[in-house]
């Protein structure tokens, strides 16, 4: 039911129906409208003012997602820098230790990271320049730890020759050994009868007994002397050994021995009292006692049985 307005007319004092014609019915729209499309624009204005348009909004979130990956990033890269720490100390307290190799000083591995911060300068965010610089420190420490395996592969490998070569067994097995004369320095030729040097120890054993070399080396002479035969070794690194009053010899010159390898056999050639081994050591020239070398490879029982088979010697046999 459509409700009827009425307004009062005073010319004859009577309430009467309110007719709204055609033309007030279309002022009265166009009002409406005017004031819809008024409102709709200060709607958007504000909307326009007050928010962000959609392709920010959708910027903003990837912002924040890619902060988020880059501290995640960044925390992964503090990791790797602790790891890469462990690694540089044990360098520095094992590694370089073992092979006489003096430690890095901080200076040398921060080495170079000047240069590369320089790089950074032109970066505006601070964020990723701090993770740019963080980054750049990493691979230069990395790049420094490198040159450090590098050379300590290549003075392993040194030490492993020199090892190698180092005169570190007995000449003779200990199941051959009967006994061993620790004289070194002066003492009483037992056939000469005068006192003079005696240059090495002298192991007494069953004639043909296999002599070893005690270390890798090449054999400098073979030949016979007042020690009878004898076969020179040069070790390299500054150490030689001496074999001599041997039965025979089955090296020469120049040929490559290895450590343990038979190079003669016991005798009893030369100025020389009864079949034994004379062995010396010499490094940078200078005889030193082989005693020094040898004890070190053999196992606690071995050593007594060698200390005591030494102990029974008063005099050398040459």
């Amino acid at each position: 039911m459509v409700e009827v307005k009425y307004t009062y007319n005073a010319d004859t004092c009577k309430y009467e129906p309110v007719v709204v014609t055609p033309k007030q019915l279309w002022q009265r729209f166009v009002r409406f409208l005017g004031v819809s499309f008024l409102l709709g624009l200060a709607a958007l204005v504000y909307v326009m003012v007050q928010l962000p348009p959609l392709d920010e909004t959708i910027q903003a979130q990837k912002n924040v997602q890619l902060k988020a990956e880059w501290r995640t990033m960044y925390r992964q890269m503090e990791r790797e820098s602790e790891r890469l720490l462990a690694l540089e100390r044990n360098d520095d307290e094992n590694f370089r230790v073992i092979l006489d190799l003096d430690p890095l000083s901080p200076s040398q591995r921060e080495a170079g990271v000047g240069g590369r911060e320089k790089e950074s300068a032109d970066i505006a965010y601070p964020l990723i320049k701090k993770g740019y610089e963080r980054t750049e420190k990493i691979v230069n420490r990395l790049d420094i730890q490198e040159q450090s395996m590098t050379q300590l592969k290549e003075e392993l490998q040194k030490k492993e020759k020199m090892w190698a070569a180092r005169p570190a067994i007995q000449p003779i097995n200990n199941k051959d050994l009967t006994q061993l004369h620790t004289i070194f320095g002066l003492r009483m030729h037992p056939i000469l009868g005068y006192v003079r040097p005696h240059n090495g120890l002298d192991f007494t054993a069953p004639m043909g007994s296999p002599v070893y070399a005690t270390g890798d080396g090449v054999v400098m002479y073979t030949g016979f002397s007042t020690y009878g035969n004898v076969i020179y070794l040069d070790h390299g690194f500054g150490f030689e050994t001496r074999y001599a009053h041997l039965t025979k010899y089955i090296v020469e010159p120049g040929q490559f021995v290895k450590r343990g390898q038979v190079i003669g056999y016991v005798g009893n050639t030369g100025l020389s009292h009864g079949p034994h081994l004379h062995y010396e050591v010499h490094y940078k020239n200078t005889p030193i006692n082989p005693i020094n070398f040898f004890q070190r490879d053999l196992s606690n029982k071995e050593y007594e049985k060698l200390i005591e088979l030494g102990s029974r010697a008063t005099t050398s046999l040459d």
